[in-house]
C-alpha cells in the first residue's frame, strides 16, 4: 500500500515542480518613448502595444499566451475543475419576465446554450415559443444579444447584437407576431436606448470610426437620431448633437404614454443633465429640466403633465420627487418619498403603486407606497440577498422580480401588488445545498478609522486558525455596489475549504453618493486603503494568512488589484486583475476612458498628474520586488478598458518580477470587457482563474 500511494505521489509533486519552475518569459521589446508631465519625465518603453493591430503586438500576444497555457497545463486538478463546472453550469436560468402590449418576454438558458435564447408568450397563459435565438448568430456564440426595446403596442421588437464582446451595436428590427426579420439595420451605435414612439425608435450613435481604430479610437461626437421602421439609416433624423461639446453622450427616453421624449446628457458616469420635448406639442426644441453635471436625475415616467423623478440634489441617497416641466425650479418640486438613511436603489411602477428598492447595508429592501408617496407595505424578501430587478405595469396587477444571494442561486418571483404576495415564478436547479454555508457581515476599520462593512461566506465549522484558503473581492468606484449575489463558479471554491469575501470599500454606491466622493479622484487613495485593511482583518481574525490570501477584481476593480498589489506585494499570495485600468497617465485617450475623470481625474492637470502617478498601477512596479502569483485578464476585443493596460502592466511585471511566483497574462480572443461572452468562454476562463487561485493556494480539489 505504501508502494502505491509514493508511485502516486511521485509525479504529482513532479507535477507541481514543473509548474513552480522559473518560468521563461517572452522577450518584450522596449522603445525610447519618454513623456514630460509638468517637469516629470516618465518613460512608456511599451508604448508599442498600445496598437493593437499591429503584426508585431499579435505575436506577442501569442507568445504570452502559450506561456500561459503551458503553466496552466501542468495543474494537476485543472480538468477536474473543468468537469465540476461544466456539470454543474447545466441547469435553466431564467430572466424577469416583462410586457410589451399583449406579450411577456423573458429569457432563458436551458444549462450550458452558448446564449441565452428570448421567449415571447401571449398574455401569462400563452403557449411560449422562440422569438429570437442568439445561439444561431455564429458558430461559436461570440455574437450576442445586447439589448431588446418592444414597441409600446407590440407589434415590433429592436434588438441589437455585439460582436466579440465590442461595446459597439448594430440595431435590427422584427416582427413580434410572425417573427418577421425587417431589413432594418443600424450601424455604429454604442450606449444606447432604444426609446420607442410611433412607428418608430430614438436610438444614439457615434460616427463610423477610421479603419483601424474601431477599438481603440477615441469616442466623439455623440448623436442622437430617429429611426422609422423599414427605412435606411441614411434617412434617419438627425434629433439632437452638440458641436461645441463633442465630449458628452446623449441618451433619449420616451415615457410609456409617448408624451414626453427626455434628453439624458452626460460627461462621464456621474452626473446629468435632463432635457424634454412635449410631443404632443408642436415644441421643436429640446427645454432644460435640470443642469448638469453635479448631480444625478433619472425619470421614471409621467404622471399627466408632470414627471415623476428620482434625485440625489440635497439628498446624497436619492428621493423621489414630481417635476413640473414648466416651472422646474427646485423649489417648486413635489417631494413624493423622502430621502431615507438606506439608499434608494430603484423606482417602478407596477398595480398603480410606487415599488422602491433600497439598499439597507448593502442588503435589498422593497416597499410598496401609493402614487402620492404614502407608505403601504413592505415586500417580504427570502433571506440577505440581493433584488436584481422590478417589472411591471402601472395598470397591471402583477410585477415580477429577481432575487439572489451569496448562497441563494437566482429565483424569480411573481408579485402580486394589491395583496402584497410572492410566488415562486422560476426557481433555480443548481446542484448546490445553501445549508453547507454560512453568510456573514463584520464591520473593520480602515487607516483612517472609518468603518468599513465586508461580507464572508464559507463552509459551515470553518477554524479559526489562519490557514483557510481566501479569496478577497472588491470594486470600489462609480458609484457601484457590491452587492449579495450568487456565482456558480464561485461554489468550486467554497466546496473546497476557500472563504470568499467581499468588502464594500469607499468609491462604491453602498452607502450612497457621499460613500461614492470619498473615493474618487484625489481620494482615491482611501479605496485602496479600505481594501488593504480588509486584507489585514482577514488575517488578524485568523481567517487566513498572506501566503493563503488571493484577491481579485475586475475594471476598475482591476485597478484596485493592481494598485494593492504594488502597493503591499507582501500581503497577498495571489492577484487575478481583470481586465483592469492600469496605465493611470493614459485611459482617458481611448475610446470612451474621458468619461472616467468624474472618478479619476486626468494627468492632463497638474493636480491630478501628480496624485495618479502615485498608485497607477504600471507605474509603481519595482525591479526586484517579490509580487503575488499574478493572472491578468483581458480580451483581444476590450474597447472598453483597451487591452494595452494590461498589456503594458504584464510586461513591466515580468521584468520586474523576482522569486518564482508566476506571472502570467490571459488574453482571450473574440472576447471583450466581458459582457455578452458565451459559456463556453466563461467556463474556461472560470476553469483557469480557480486553477490557479487554488494551485497557489496550495488547496487540492475534491
Amino acid at each position: 500500500m505504501k508502494k502505491i500511494i509514493l508511485l502516486f505521489i511521485i509525479p504529482l509533486l513532479i507535477t507541481m515542480a514543473s509548474c513552480n519552475h522559473k518560468i521563461k518569459y517572452p522577450v518584450t521589446k522596449k522603445v525610447g518613448t519618454v513623456d514630460n508631465y509638468f517637469g516629470t519625465k516618465v518613460a512608456d518603453p511599451y508604448r508599442w502595444l498600445e496598437n493593437d493591430k499591429s503584426a508585431t503586438t499579435a505575436e506577442w500576444v501569442k507568445e504570452q499566451n502559450q506561456v500561459t497555457n503551458d503553466y496552466l497545463s501542468k495543474i494537476p486538478f485543472r480538468e477536474k475543475i473543468r468537469e465540476k463546472l461544466t456539470k454543474i453550469w447545466n441547469y435553466p436560468k431564467y430572466g424577469v419576465p416583462f410586457r410589451e402590449g399583449p406579450w411577456y418576454f423573458y429569457n432563458k438558458n436551458n444549462g450550458l446554450q452558448n446564449q441565452s435564447v428570448l421567449y415571447v408568450r401571449r398574455w401569462l397563459n400563452g403557449n411560449p415559443k422562440v422569438l429570437l435565438d442568439p445561439n444561431t448568430f455564429s458558430p461559436d456564440g461570440t455574437i450576442a444579444l445586447a439589448g431588446i426595446s418592444a414597441s409600446h403596442d407590440g407589434k415590433y421588437l429592436a434588438y441589437s447584437i455585439a460582436r466579440s464582446g465590442s461595446d459597439w451595436n448594430v440595431i435590427h428590427v422584427m416582427e413580434i407576431e410572425t417573427g418577421k426579420l425587417l431589413p432594418d439595420t443600424l450601424r455604429w451605435v454604442k450606449f444606447s436606448r432604444m426609446a420607442w414612439q410611433k412607428d418608430g425608435f430614438y436610438y444614439s450613435r457615434f460616427e463610423e470610426p477610421k479603419p483601424g481604430q474601431e477599438l481603440t479610437g477615441e469616442n466623439k461626437n455623440h448623436k442622437v437620431y430617429y429611426h422609422v421602421v423599414g427605412d435606411s439609416q441614411k434617412n434617419d433624423r438627425l434629433v439632437y448633437e452638440n458641436k461645441k461639446f463633442p465630449d458628452r453622450n446623449y441618451e433619449a427616453q420616451v415615457t410609456n404614454d409617448e408624451r414626453f421624449l427626455i434628453l439624458y446628457e452626460t460627461e462621464s458616469t456621474t452626473g446629468n443633465a435632463l432635457w424634454y420635448k412635449d410631443l404632443t406639442t408642436k415644441q421643436t426644441v429640446f427645454k432644460p429640466l435640470a443642469p448638469g453635471f453635479e448631480n444625478d436625475y433619472s425619470v421614471i415616467d409621467n404622471a399627466g403633465d408632470k414627471l415623476i423623478v428620482t434625485t440625489n440634489l440635497k439628498a446624497p441617497k436619492k428621493k423621489l420627487i414630481l417635476m413640473d416641466p414648466a416651472n422646474t425650479d427646485p423649489a417648486n418640486w413635489k417631494t413624493i418619498i423622502p430621502e431615507r438613511d438606506d439608499v434608494l436603489e430603484e423606482v417602478d411602477l407596477a398595480g398603480d403603486r410606487i415599488i422602491s428598492t433600497y439598499m439597507q447595508k448593502v442588503i435589498s429592501k422593497a416597499f410598496v407606497y401609493d402614487m402620492n408617496g404614502k407608505f403601504l407595505y413592505e415586500i417580504e424578501l427570502p433571506g440577505l440577498g440581493t433584488l436584481t430587478g422590478i417589472s411591471g405595469k402601472r395598470e397591471d396587477k402583477i410585477a415580477f422580480y429577481g432575487y439572489t444571494g451569496f448562497r441563494f442561486p437566482t429565483t424569480i418571483f411573481q408579485y402580486d401588488v394589491a395583496k402584497n404576495k410572492s410566488t415562486v415564478y422560476n426557481a433555480s436547479e443548481i446542484e448546490f445545498t445553501p445549508q453547507d454555508y454560512e453568510t456573514t457581515q463584520v464591520s473593520y476599520l480602515s487607516k483612517d478609522k472609518t468603518t468599513i462593512s465586508m461580507f464572508l461566506v464559507y463552509k459551515k465549522g470553518i477554524k479559526l486558525d489562519g490557514n483557510n484558503p481566501t479569496l478577497l473581492y472588491g470594486y470600489g468606484g462609480f458609484n457601484i455596489s457590491m452587492a449579495p449575489t450568487f456565482s456558480i463558479s464561485r461554489t468550486i471554491f467554497l466546496a473546497n475549504g476557500g472563504v470568499y469575501a467581499v468588502a464594500n470599500i469607499r468609491g462604491g454606491g453602498e452607502y450612497g453618493e457621499e460613500w461614492h466622493k470619498a473615493g474618487i479622484k484625489e481620494k482615491k487613495q482611501n479605496v485602496f486603503d479600505d481594501f488593504i485593511a480588509a486584507a489585514e482583518y482577514l488575517i488578524s481574525e485568523k481567517y487566513t494568512s498572506p501566503e493563503k490570501l488571493a484577491i481579485m477584481g475586475g475594471s476598475n476593480g482591476g485597478l484596485l488589484i493592481g494598485a494593492c498589489m504594488t502597493q503591499r506585494p507582501e500581503l497577498f499570495k495571489v492577484a487575478v486583475p481583470q481586465v483592469g485600468v492600469m496605465d493611470m497617465l493614459r485611459y482617458h485617450k481611448f475610446t470612451i476612458g474621458r468619461s472616467w475623470a468624474s472618478d479619476y481625474g486626468t494627468s492632463d492637470t497638474k493636480q491630478g498628474f501628480e496624485y495618479l502617478y502615485k498608485y497607477s498601477p504600471l507605474h509603481n512596479l519595482k525591479k526586484g520586488v517579490k509580487y503575488p502569483a499574478t493572472l491578468a485578464i483581458t480580451g483581444d476585443h476590450d474597447d472598453r478598458v483597451v487591452p494595452m493596460h494590461t498589456f503594458k502592466f504584464i510586461s513591466t511585471l515580468q521584468e520586474d518580477q523576482t522569486g518564482n511566483n508566476p506571472v502570467l497574462v490571459r488574453i482571450e480572443t473574440k472576447a471583450g470587457h466581458g459582457g455578452g461572452k458565451p459559456t463556453t468562454k466563461v467556463i474556461d476562463e472560470a476553469t483557469d482563474i480557480w486553477s490557479f487561485v487554488m494551485y497557489n493556494l496550495g488547496m487540492t480539489v475534491k
